[in-house]
């Protein structure tokens, strides 16, 4: 059994005789080569990382047993103030032997490049927002102040390209920073139109077709959350709540319960969609053509169902403005969507 991170491999018998080679960083095949030299049956674990999920397909494909655990779920003791990498190796060789660990799902090829395309939407999105900040703030310093309505809008647009000023380096820095904004925008409108052509015709076109059928869920809310959620039949309607940290923590002992914050646990990019399309229930609930021609592509069960959870979430608004709440909608709203993914 081997316990894997980024420098160092642990080989674990059952009779608990170690040893620690591997040094270095060698590439997939060479750790292929190690593993199938060791004397049999074998199974490989390692921690979930920034280096993908390459090596876990690459033994999968080899056929030997490779599990992908859950770095948030491995017990580390609190006393322990030094961590080497082959520290680390030895505690996930004897969680498998003991089959405690606790594994983290391998996404498909198809479902790891759909998440690529929406989390560099993601960031693009960030920037964008960090790169307005930064113009804004610079011509707040010079005394320039926009007083025409909403900001980036084609009349603020216009306010922008007719700014002068008197000395140079103010206007490169104008320029610099206009230009950012210009490119990252740019950015951002590629990568929309990318996820639109997949969530139009991919293998989670179904899935968005019927997230889509709920009010505050587009194309873009329906793919993010269809390619990061990835299979939801392996959760229920509670689980899936917790799955993206929506579920109130808690803190008790003895007779006493506290209940905390949501545990934000989990997915953040997954997160962040239902708690935005929650903001949309607020308004008057009203079944328009746009609504329409979203229904029209799902089934008629879906979209009774659908149905059903918009109106159910827009009378949530009231009760909690009468006894001026704040509104907790997005973990029930992740619910309806369990609900009419799994259909």
């Amino acid at each position: 059994m081997l316990g894997r991170t980024c420098t160092r491999a642990a080989w674990l018998r059952r009779r608990l005789t170690r040893r620690l080679v591997l040094r270095g960083r060698p590439g997939w095949r060479r750790r292929l080569e190690w593993v199938h030299a060791l004397p049999g049956p074998v199974a490989v674990t390692h921690e979930a990382g920034p280096t993908g999920y390459g090596l876990a397909r690459a033994f999968t494909s080899a056929g030997t047993r490779c599990v992908v655990a859950a770095p948030s779920k491995t017990v580390r003791p609190v006393g322990d103030r030094v961590k080497t990498d082959a520290k680390d190796a030895m505690p996930l060789a004897r969680l498998l032997r003991m089959d405690e660990v606790t594994a983290v799902r391998v996404p498909s090829i198809v479902e790891d490049t759909a998440r690529g395309v929406v989390r560099a939407r993601e960031d693009a999105r960030i920037d964008l927002m960090a790169s307005r900040h930064r113009l804004s703030k610079l011509l707040l310093r010079h005394g320039h102040i926009y007083s025409g309505g909403r900001a980036w809008t084609p009349d603020h647009e216009r306010w922008l390209r007719g700014i002068r000023f008197d000395q140079s380096g103010a206007r490169a820095a104008f320029d610099s920073s206009y230009e950012d904004v210009i490119f990252t925008a740019a950015r951002r409108a590629q990568l929309d139109r990318q996820i639109e052509a997949m969530a139009a015709d991919s293998l989670f076109t179904p899935i968005v077709n019927r997230l889509r059928c709920l009010r505050g869920i587009a194309t873009l809310t329906g793919f993010g959350l269809a390619v990061e959620v990835g299979d939801w039949t392996r959760f229920d309607g509670n689980g899936i709540g917790a799955f993206l940290g929506l579920t109130p923590g808690e803190a008790s002992t003895g007779d006493k319960r506290a209940v905390t914050s949501i545990t934000k646990a989990g997915n953040t990019h997954a997160r962040r969609l239902p708690v935005e399309a929650a903001w949309h229930r607020k308004p008057a609930y009203r079944s328009g053509n746009t609504m329409f021609a979203r229904w029209s592509k799902a089934s008629g069960p879906v979209v009774a169902k659908a149905r059903q959870g918009n109106e159910r979430l827009h009378e949530h608004w009231p009760d909690f403005d009468a006894r001026h709440k704040r509104p907790v909608i997005a973990r029930e709203l992740a619910g309806w969507c369990w609900t009419l993914a799994t259909m």
